[in-house]
């Protein structure tokens, strides 16, 4: 019988744009039958917040397709981040893109683990009971445990 695969993500940015892949791969090599770790680190640990406030900007990001030229000034304008943010949602919406909230909802359905980075925890004083249930808290060791072992490992 072969030994089941493995997946090693290793997740830093937070972000709605960003945070679909993790979700998204981790989701779908689970469903392959893959075993699944997410690394959380540095900004990428907003995206197991109980209460997600992520957004989008096109600011430092040209390969955001934009529905008109937007010269970058405009773009930096007080509300622009909300506004794209509002527009990118509607969009997936529309579209019958899952929701960060429901793409992480699968993977904690699939087991996928969750380790949450304790020294980045611990730099910006985050609480502990701010984060979805089931994740776990670890430093770069831990991940390297698995991470050494799988057959797939991403950066993103």
């Amino acid at each position: 019988m072969a030994e089941q695969k493995k997946m090693a993500i290793i997740a830093t940015k937070g972000t709605l744009d960003w945070a679909y892949p993790p979700f998204i791969l981790a989701s779908t090599a689970a469903a392959l039958g893959y075993e699944v770790q997410i690394f959380w680190t540095f900004y990428g640990l907003q995206c197991l917040k109980k209460d997600l406030k992520l957004q989008v900007t096109s600011l430092g990001n040209p390969g955001m397709p934009m529905p008109m030229p937007m010269p970058v000034l405009i773009q930096a304008l007080p509300g622009m981040q909300g506004m794209m943010t509002s527009m990118m949602k509607a969009k997936m919406k529309k579209k019958g893109v899952a929701s960060v909230e429901e793409l992480r909802e699968l993977c904690v359905e699939a087991d996928v683990k969750m380790v949450a980075c304790q020294m980045t925890v611990d730099l910006f004083e985050m609480n502990p009971s701010d984060f979805i249930d089931g994740v776990e808290f670890g430093g770069a060791a831990t991940f390297f445990e698995f991470a050494g072992e799988a057959d797939i490992t991403l950066y993103i």
